[in-house]
Formats: C-alpha cells, sequence, structure tokens
C-alpha cells in the first residue's frame, strides 16, 4: 500500500495551496456541504515564487516591474528601468507538516535592441516533494523524489508610451511517482501552456506630485491538459485570469508609498459533484434516471477542450452567479520604499472559504545595493490549523546594471 506516498504526494502535490485543512475548517464554519474548490493538476504552478509578491499578499500585476514579472505580469518587463536582471528565489512549503518540500525558482529578463522598448525573459521553477518511500506489503520498498517543473520564456514590447503587453511560452513536467509497483511503467505528465498579459502605465499629477498610476492583467497558463495515465484521466492546467492596479505617490522626498489590488480568478470549469445530481432515494426510477445524468457531466467535463473550459468557467458554478463570485481571490498590499534602497511591505490574501478557505497576512522587507537586492516574506495565516502559517521566502536579486558598474564596463 502507498500509504506514505498518499499522504506526502497527494496531500502536499494536489492539497499543496492549503485545499485539506481549510475543507476541515470550512466544516467549522457549516459550510461542509457547500466546500466546493476548483480542481486542477500541477497546482505548485499557483504557488508565489518570490518574496516581494508574497509579502504584499500575492500581488503583482501592476506593480513595479522586477526580475520575478513572469510569473505576475511579464509585459511589465518592457518598463522595466535596469537593462537587466536576474533572481534566485526560494520557499521551504508546509512547513508544518513536513521539512524537506520547496519551491525553487530562477528568472530573469533582458532588454533588447536600441529603444529600451522590449525585452526578453525567462524562469525556471522546481517544486520538490522530498524523499517518500513506499510501504508495500510482500514487496520491496521504493525510495522516490516526485517533482513537478516548468520552463518557460517570454517576449515583451511596449505598444506606446503608456502600453505593453507580452507572451510567454511554457512547457511543463510533472513526476509525483504513483506506482503501484516497480514493475510499472508509468512516466511523469508534460504539458505546454502560454501567457499573454498587458500593462498599462501612467504619471498623474495630484496636487504639487507626480504619482503613478500602474494597471495590469495576465492570463496565464492557457494551455494543454496533464495526465499521469498514458491520456486517461487528464486533468485542467490552472489556468488563471489576474487583474490588478498600483497606485504610489511620495511621501517626502526619496520616500514613497504604493497601494496595491489584485483579483484572481481559475479559468477551469468546475469538476461535477453527484449530489448536486442524485437527490431521489437509491433503487428508484428517478435514481438510475439522475446517476445516468451525473456520469454524462462528468465524461462531458473530463472530455472538455480546455479553450472550451476557460468560457464554461464563467457560467458552470452550481450554486450560479453568486458561487462564480466566491471563485474571484483579491488581495490588498501596501509597499513603503526609501530611494529604492530599503522596503517594507504588508499584505492580506482572501479566498472564501467554500473555495479553499486561503486567507492570511504576509509581512516583507527588502534590502538594495547598486549590485544585489535581498528580499524576505513571511506568511501570518489567519486559520490557526493552516499548513501555509509561517511559510518564509527568501529572493536574491541581481542587478546587471549595477554589475557593470562594479567591473568598471559604460554601457
Amino acid at each position: 500500500m502507498r500509504n506514505n506516498i498518499l499522504f506526502r504526494a497527494v496531500a502536499a502535490a494536489v492539497t499543496a495551496l492549503a485545499l485539506a485543512v481549510p475543507a476541515a475548517q470550512a466544516q467549522d464554519n457549516g459550510v461542509k456541504d457547500e466546500f466546493n474548490p476548483i480542481q486542477t493538476g500541477v497546482t505548485s504552478l499557483s504557488i508565489a515564487p518570490d518574496a516581494r509578491g508574497a509579502s504584499m499578499g500575492d500581488i503583482g500585476a501592476a506593480t513595479d516591474p522586477d526580475a520575478n514579472s513572469q510569473y505576475w505580469n511579464p509585459s511589465k518587463y518592457a518598463f522595466a528601468y535596469s537593462k537587466g536582471a536576474a533572481s534566485l528565489s526560494y520557499t521551504p512549503w508546509l512547513r508544518k507538516l513536513v521539512n524537506d518540500i520547496f519551491l525553487a525558482n530562477v528568472a530573469g529578463y533582458w532588454k533588447i535592441g536600441s529603444g529600451d522598448n522590449q525585452a526578453l525573459s525567462a524562469s525556471l521553477r522546481y517544486f520538490s516533494l522530498g524523499e517518500v518511500t513506499t510501504n508495500q506489503q510482500n514487496e520491496v520498498s521504493q525510495t522516490l523524489n516526485p517533482y513537478e517543473m516548468a520552463f518557460d520564456i517570454g517576449y515583451s514590447r511596449k505598444l506606446s508610451e503608456k502600453f505593453s503587453m507580452g507572451v510567454v511560452f511554457r512547457y511543463i513536467y510533472s513526476d509525483l511517482g504513483f506506482n503501484d509497483s516497480p514493475a510499472d511503467d508509468q512516466s511523469g505528465a508534460s504539458a505546454f501552456s502560454a501567457d499573454i498579459s498587458g500593462y498599462f502605465n501612467t504619471y498623474p499629477i495630484i496636487g504639487r506630485n507626480e504619482c503613478q498610476w500602474s494597471w495590469g492583467w495576465n492570463i496565464s497558463n492557457i494551455g494543454t491538459k496533464v495526465s499521469y495515465n498514458h491520456g486517461d484521466d487528464p486533468a485542467f492546467l490552472p489556468t488563471n485570469l489576474r487583474l490588478g492596479t498600483t497606485f504610489a505617490f511620495p511621501l517626502a522626498d526619496y520616500h514613497t508609498l504604493a497601494l496595491s489590488v489584485d483579483l484572481n480568478k481559475l479559468l477551469v470549469p468546475t469538476r461535477p459533484r453527484e449530489k448536486d445530481y442524485v437527490t431521489a432515494p437509491e433503487n428508484t426510477p428517478e435514481n438510475l434516471e439522475q446517476q445516468r445524468e451525473y456520469t454524462e457531466a462528468l465524461e462531458n467535463w473530463e472530455n472538455m477542450s480546455p479553450i472550451t473550459g476557460i468560457f464554461k468557467s464563467f457560467s458552470d458554478a452550481p450554486g450560479g452567479f453568486k458561487e462564480e463570485l466566491k471563485e474571484i481571490t483579491w488581495s490588498l498590499g501596501a509597499e513603503y520604499n526609501y530611494n529604492q534602497q530599503f522596503f517594507l511591505r504588508a499584505g492580506y490574501f482572501y479566498e472564501n472559504a467554500m473555495k479553499g478557505n486561503r486567507q492570511y497576512f504576509s509581512v516583507g522587507a527588502g534590502f538594495s545595493l547598486n549590485v544585489v537586492r535581498l528580499d524576505a516574506a513571511y506568511m501570518l495565516a489567519t486559520a490557526q490549523t493552516s499548513p501555509l502559517d509561517q511559510t518564509l521566502r527568501f529572493t536574491l536579486t541581481f542587478d546587471m546594471d549595477g554589475l557593470r558598474d562594479l567591473f568598471g564596463r559604460n554601457r
């Protein structure tokens, strides 16, 4: 029996976004029967990789561009101040449950051309589920290292002085090592996806101060399905729509405060639930008809194309429009900046209890020199039993302009 894998791989990978413990809390809140989160494959793609965005409650659609914009909104790279940058991020994950699950991320960009209006970017993320050992009766135990990874490249360009767009192409691989026996020939699952995004940036004058007001959107992980069973039982990728705005204003010379709001909605159809179809007593004609309708609805969901699923996701919730609104998560965040050298950040993330119940505060800080910047973030879950509580992230960013100045090479 795969008892260790079942806990470590299923509980950590499939519920890595805290769907297991929030479900229990949802029961305490009296919504046990209503708990209906969106189900996707490769859920690690939805984990924020860097400390800056995470410290503001998972915000990044319209914040100032940095090396990690590939995840939040790649079109921001066209407005980046530096010629290029690269970052390394590390996140120990679910530390309240296990101590060897982590997310590592490398990202960066480089401005191309002479007009300073376009950029190439890339990122690589690796989500490790640690080392797990099978405990099977009458069979040799296996030691496995399940993981998920994604590599992507992107291109962004200014279409005007205030607006830019970007595209990203991504390769995804997931190997959770679910083998019933060592003889099973079951390889990992691969998928391809793309992102498309936009960014609008303007500088309004309010009173005597020049402020910055930005808007951004990103539709990420538009792609194929992923399956671990040679094409059987495919799962949707976590296709996501992110909308956000950021307003930054000067407090005094060298002191700036930015306030941000992000909204997110998974563009994935809701999996049919048997209890929403089958309500008649067992062994009755009505029950048999309802079972048939449920089976047909489930088959339609499993065979639905990802593009059809995107449009279907806006109107397929069992609870109608009211439940569709509950699928939207929102974040509020703030960032204080002193002369682009010292940063303080805070934020709040909210997800409805019916759709996952991730609710937490986050705080963070950053220190920047000409060459390198160090950011850290800390999560404080509002649910005392949440495995996401006390999650810590670190990001180290290298500025290419600063490196060139350090080594005495002028542009």
